[in-house]
């Protein structure tokens, strides 16, 4: 699962640890743990992970106090908090250092699974997007998104409805990035889309014939219960002058 999410678990409970590691695991995430502070820095040091599920009550530092710092130095790392008490004080103090979400020990593993789900859409939603061009070089593709064409490397214009384009543009502005079923529908469709919706399979399917896909040349990469990758390289071009 190369591609899969990443996630930090930094609770100091071995037994919480281990089941949410194998249970998040086979929801087809990538998982790291941690049991304290130290470990938890060393972790991030080494790799930043895509979202870190903190439990407040650590045996050398408190979790409000390394969501706080975890936030001045990574601005845009989702963070779900976890704990033990009930106080909506903690809860409120939780969520004013820029926790993303706070759920309440005992839970359910499916219940944090959709919370996390939730966060990382809700995080590709909110992240800035760097318009570095007005057109761009797609596998010998050329796309204008001015325009909003797309012509083959024979020069001939390749054909898109509205929404085709539009999902291509979500791709191109996020070159390489993996992006789940749900959150194509919320960056096409936006939050008050059809959970039921198929048609990002449609769109994709058919962005695949009208880029003449190949078995060994993918135009996109499908990745088991993580979604769809833009698989052509992407190179900005400069305007003309």
């Amino acid at each position: 699962m190369p591609n899969a999410p990443s996630i930090l678990i930094v609770d100091d409970d071995h037994e919480i640890r281990t089941l949410l590691a194998r249970y998040l695991t086979g929801q087809q995430f990538r998982v790291q743990s941690a049991a304290n502070r130290r470990e938890c820095d060393a972790c991030i040091a080494q790799s930043l992970p895509d979202l870190v599920v903190l439990d407040v009550m650590l045996p050398d530092g408190s979790g409000l106090e390394i969501c706080r710092t975890l936030r001045t130095h990574h601005p845009h790392l989702p963070i779900i908090m976890l704990t033990a008490l009930k106080e909506d004080v903690d809860r409120i103090i939780g969520l004013e250092i820029g926790a993303d979400d706070y759920l309440g020990k005992p839970f359910n593993p499916r219940e944090l699974v959709a919370r996390i789900k939730a966060v990382l859409r809700r995080a590709v939603m909110d992240e800035p997007v760097l318009e570095l061009a007005h057109s761009y070089d797609m596998g010998g593709f050329a796309v204008n998104l001015e325009a909003r064409s797309v012509t083959d490397p024979e020069g001939e214009e390749v054909e898109l409805t509205g929404a085709e384009f539009d999902l291509l543009r979500v791709f191109l502005d996020r070159p390489g990035r993996l992006l789940s079923r749900d959150q194509l529908l919320d960056l096409t469709k936006g939050r008050n889309r059809d959970p039921l919706d198929r048609s990002i399979d449609v769109l994709i399917s058919r962005l695949r014939r009208k880029l003449n896909e190949k078995v060994d040349e993918p135009a996109f990469r499908t990745v088991r219960n993580g979604g769809y990758q833009l698989a052509l390289p992407v190179v900005p071009q400069a305007r003309a002058r």
